[in-house]
């Protein structure tokens, strides 16, 4: 039962290809030349915010009451536990990629998020920017990082996106994504310590990006029934089709052990 629903999750997963959420570049690399503005409004190339370490890369955008702030919350956490020193065995660089946001907003953010930290922080470890020439966008291409912007009758902008971290090598290659707005201390050391060498992993536990869909207006994840019904139809019919299949067998050898009696 466990291999087929792993099967379904992928069968879902492909019927899910090309629309909104994370479409992984595992391997390829990012362009490290691309530039945004920092926390004070410089322009930096993201290989200077990377410092050439492994880095945490997440796309976001600052004024964004959904996804976003859990998910940066969730991050704090995270690496408030993690058993490895930031800035020298890895860096956090988080991008707006609503490039109407101004750079103040960028200082605003890592100020609360490096104050939630529960134990003394490098505050220059984590890097917070927006971007500059459409980089930002360059930069979402590049790691499959797939948004909507939508705009509302009375000119309100929003964005329908997903949420991952994306783990990056010193030398920007893309190594593991990790989806959704949790994850666990571990799963990201193990992601940062592969990265330090370039070993790419796989992605664990995918079902999480289609199971739920971000609502714009309630501006939260809702849970996808359609979705799940579906599965759970199919796998009760799945299962009911290998019944038959055993049931027939077992008939079969019954007629063999009459013949034979």
């Amino acid at each position: 039962m466990k291999k087929l629903l792993v099967t379904l999750s992928l069968l879902i997963s492909l019927s899910n290809a090309g629309t909104l959420g994370i479409q992984e570049h595992l391997g390829e690399t990012v362009d490290t030349s691309l530039t945004f503005l920092d926390e004070e409004g410089k322009s930096v190339t993201l290989k200077k915010l990377m410092n050439g370490k492994p880095t945490i890369l997440t796309l976001n955008y600052f004024r964004c009451a959904g996804i976003c702030t859990p998910q940066l919350n969730e991050l704090a956490k995270a690496i408030g536990r993690l058993d490895l020193a930031e800035n020298t065995d890895y860096k956090v660089v988080t991008i707006s990629f609503a490039e109407d946001e101004p750079f103040q907003l960028a200082a605003a953010k890592r100020k609360t998020m490096v104050q939630s930290i529960k134990r003394g922080y490098v505050t220059d470890a984590w890097r917070f920017a927006i971007g500059e020439n459409n980089s930002s966008h360059i930069l979402s291409k590049q790691v499959g990082f797939v948004f909507e912007k939508t705009v509302t009758e009375q000119g309100k902008v929003d964005y329908i996106h997903g949420a991952a971290l994306m783990i990056l090598s010193p030398d920007g290659k893309i190594t593991r994504y990790l989806n959704g707005v949790e994850q666990l201390p571990f799963d990201i050391k193990m992601a940062l310590t592969e990265a330090s060498d370039g070993t790419v992993g796989p992605t664990v536990a995918k079902m999480v990006e289609y199971c739920f869909s971000y609502d714009p207006k309630g501006r939260t994840y809702i849970f996808m029934w359609e979705k799940m019904v579906a599965v759970f139809m199919t796998t009760v019919m799945i299962g009911f089709f290998i019944y038959l299949i055993r049931q027939g067998r077992k008939e079969d050898d019954r007629e063999v052990v009459k013949r034979d009696d």
